[in-house]
């Protein structure tokens, strides 16, 4: 795991504690800048476009075959398991990763901030970096408490969960070929490294393509810090 910069003060972990998964209360309609409505299984997107070199349609929508990464090895391996990677896929991503082992404190975060109605909601498109639970442990635990806690922060870490989350589902190879991608924060998160082996803002994929029912999932190793 990389070695999380500590913030000099709870506001600068605000902008450090940074999450998978959200959309803010005015980021609401964030699933809806893609148009069009998915099915019932959340697997069509209308953000779909053609690849130039293939041909192939690209809707960022994976299957369970799709995964990748050492840190998959963690997941439960049981498809009847809500945990699984094979659990998630019907889901939609709020509740998915409540249910992912490696998810907890990610999980409590996005309760604390009140986004979880935002994460389910059917029609929604995301492409979600979520911060696996030894992240989190980088922080002070004081910090965490009070970030979790004390209702006056709650909409900087709404904002800060934002960064977590692009509205528009993508896969890695999509991902590394934008290089860079806008988030619900409005700041940008950049990709390298490749498709097998992507980077996010520096941070190593440790389970990607990941998919929900509205979201493809990148568990990554550390909280990302969007620019002030």
């Amino acid at each position: 795991m990389k070695t999380f910069r500590r913030p000099a003060a709870i506001t600068g972990a605000v902008a450090a504690l940074a999450l998978t998964l959200g959309a803010c209360g005015n980021a609401e309609d964030a699933g809806d800048q893609n148009g069009g409505q998915p099915g019932a299984s959340g697997q069509e997107s209308s953000s779909m476009a053609p690849d130039s070199q293939g041909g192939r349609m690209k809707d960022g929508v994976t299957t369970a075959d799709d995964v990748f990464g050492p840190g998959c090895a963690d997941v439960p391996s049981d498809p009847n398991d809500e945990g699984s990677v094979q659990g998630m896929v019907d889901d939609p991503v709020g509740t998915a990763a409540s249910n992912n082992p490696l998810l907890t404190k990610l999980t409590a975060a996005v309760k604390a901030a009140g986004l979880v109605d935002t994460l389910n909601k059917q029609d929604a498109h995301y492409t979600v970096f979520a911060p696996a639970d030894p992240a989190f442990d980088q922080l002070p635990p004081k910090t965490l408490k009070a970030l979790l806690e004390d209702p006056s922060m709650k909409k900087d870490l709404q904002s800060t969960l934002t960064y977590h989350v692009v509205p528009k589902r993508m896969d890695a190879e999509e991902l590394t070929e934008a290089g860079s991608v806008e988030t619900v924060q409005g700041g940008k998160v950049e990709i390298g490294g490749s498709a097998k082996a992507p980077t996010v803002n520096g941070a190593e994929v440790l389970c990607g393509n990941v998919p929900t029912a509205n979201a493809t999932v990148f568990v990554i190793d550390k909280v990302l810090q969007p620019e002030s």
